[in-house]
């Protein structure tokens, strides 16, 4: 039974009160559900940000991987910057210092900022039991849009190249963001899309880094500095 005419039925047996936490105004299908979910719980830990270079500026996502600051990025964000700015999804903006990067292919980059408070982080899948064919979801911050999540499916793997083929839409401004699984894990970090128009729109040909590659990554820059 519908959650709205059981409510509807309570109230004309006359049961007047019915907690808040139950009263539900609109119904969703479940992969609905799923989306939903998973944006609500993950997108406070996405950041977007803007790195100043010499000749305009480089914007990204991030996902924050530590409470007290550590964000996961790609290097060509943040290549050549001079200086970084994230801003928060709601609002709030943070200097932010580049703590580490890997090489071009790996595409891996480490920012730290000071927050005052504990910050929301994301939490990592195993990308060792992807498939093709599964549904992706992914959040960044196409051509500014802050926060925009879009959905697909893991279109290929590319053992060769280790690199995860989505369709899921991703745009100049989403590298860096997450590309995650229906339990909100990130299983991939979105780096590039494919386009003949060099990259200036998407057409349903993205890659992203392996998350097992940054766990690595990760792990490493914490022994160098250990």
């Amino acid at each position: 039974m519908k959650i709205k005419k059981l409510i509807a039925m309570l109230l004309i047996a006359g049961i007047g009160f019915i907690p808040q936490s139950c009263v539900v105004f609109a119904d969703y299908a479940s992969d609905e559900q799923i989306n939903i979910s998973v944006y609500e719980k993950i997108n406070p830990a996405i950041v977007s940000i803007e790195a100043q270079l010499d000749d305009g500026v480089s914007a990204g996502t991030g996902c924050i991987v530590t409470a007290d600051g550590v964000i996961l990025t790609g290097s060509h964000v943040v290549d050549g910057c001079k200086n970084v700015e994230v801003t928060m999804f709601n609002g709030q903006t943070y200097n932010a210092k580049v703590i580490s990067k890997m090489g071009k292919n790996n595409d891996l980059a480490l920012l730290k900022i000071e927050p005052k408070t504990a910050l929301k982080t994301v939490k990592f899948g195993d990308s060792e039991n992807i498939k093709v064919g599964q549904r992706v979801l992914a959040i960044g911050n196409p051509f500014g849009f802050s926060g925009t999540l879009t959905q697909g499916i893991i279109s290929r793997i590319d053992y060769t190249k280790n690199k995860i083929q989505t369709d899921a839409a991703i745009n100049p401004g989403c590298s860096g963001g997450p590309l995650l699984n229906s339990a909100g894990e990130v299983i991939g970090i979105n780096q590039s899309i494919y386009n003949p128009d060099n990259n200036i729109s998407n057409i349903g040909i993205g890659f992203a880094i392996p998350i097992n590659d940054a766990k690595k990554f990760i792990q490493l820059s914490r022994l160098s500095k250990s």
